[in-house]
């Protein structure tokens, strides 16, 4: 683990919500899309289930995003900013199937503000552990998603979002294509070296035959 239970999954929530702004593609297209977002990661406090609250939210995917693409001394500026908004105040709680943790908003507070100090609070432990190299953007030529890579080797290159299966297959098609362009290339040699053994046979075997004529004369 390289974080916190607490900070891996605001982590990947962050990156979660930053990804539902896809390209042209809008995946918060109403409230019951935000509601079963939300359902999805486990959002906890009040909410609101109306199309302002929507806005605030979409609103603030830009921002979050802005934490995979800046530099340290950005990530640490933007960070702040957020938590002094929220006037964000750092407390123990315990609720649901969660342990103590640290949470900086109350329960009431809007579901925009909360979902900023989470991920806020969670790119502090980010920062301190020096771990901003973690934060990527999707590897594949056509997307442009975050991820956060949470593996022990760093070797995480692509999104959730399947990126990595399309680009293993498009990897392994490709090679095979090439395979079998090797082969096609190959064919025609081997069939004329072929050739070419069987003149060299014939070519041996009549060279014999007038040597054995040459010697029956004699």
């Amino acid at each position: 683990m390289v974080f916190t239970d607490d900070t891996e999954l605001a982590l990947a929530g962050a990156a979660a919500l930053v990804n539902t702004l896809d390209g042209e593609q809008e995946l918060l297209p109403d409230v019951a899309a935000l509601d079963e977002f939300v359902r999805t990661w486990g959002w906890t406090g009040e909410r609101d289930h109306d199309n302002a609250e929507l806005q605030a939210v979409r609103d603030l995917r830009p921002r979050l995003r802005r934490l995979w693409e800046l530099d340290e001394e950005g990530v640490v500026e933007l960070v702040n900013e957020l938590l002094r908004e929220a006037n964000a105040l750092p407390q123990l709680v315990k609720h649901d199937r969660w342990d103590y943790h640290l949470h900086a908003t109350p329960s009431q507070a809007p579901l925009a503000t909360r979902m900023a100090v989470e991920a806020a609070m969670a790119f502090v432990d980010v920062v301190r552990t020096k771990e901003l190299s973690r934060l990527r953007i999707c590897a594949a030529d056509d997307c442009d998603s975050v991820a956060v890579d949470l593996s022990k080797n760093r070797s995480k290159r692509f999104c959730d979002a399947g990126c990595g299966n399309r680009a293993a297959v498009a990897a392994y098609r490709a090679r095979k294509a090439k395979a079998g362009r090797v082969a096609l290339a190959r064919k025609p040699a081997t069939i004329h070296g072929k050739v070419d053994t069987v003149h060299a046979a014939i070519v041996q075997q009549e060279e014999h035959s007038v040597e054995l004529s040459k010697r029956r004369l004699r």
